[in-house]
């Protein structure tokens, strides 16, 4: 399993395990964490799960993925450096224990 931590807008956090090989929104919707939506179930058609990657894991989630960026482009938050989809990270045990910043809304 890996833990992965969840840090709500409001700074609370919520560590939760996931599969290797699930992503960090299916973890987060599976865990019933707050502020991810993946409307288009993980599909990359929306930014409903947007998330902020601590900066430091952002160098082992890795870059955004084709197409992230436009999809980005209409999140409904601030987008900055470390944003991602959460749809588009993979669990592995090199993230285990990896942080990601919820942003203030998603819709």
């Amino acid at each position: 399993m890996v833990k992965v931590t969840y840090v709500a807008f409001d700074g609370t956090e919520t560590t939760v395990e996931g599969e290797p090989g699930a992503n960090v929104m299916q973890t987060a919707l599976d865990n019933n964490i707050e502020g991810i939506v993946g409307e288009c179930g993980g599909s990359m058609m929306c930014a409903t799960c947007h998330c902020h990657v601590d900066e430091a894991w952002a160098d082992k989630t890795g870059p955004r993925n084709d197409g992230e960026d436009d999809m980005l482009e209409c999140a409904a938050s601030e987008v900055t450096s470390t944003s991602r989809l959460s749809c588009q990270i993979k669990l592995t045990s090199d993230l285990d224990g990896l942080r990601v910043y919820l942003p203030e809304e998603q819709v």
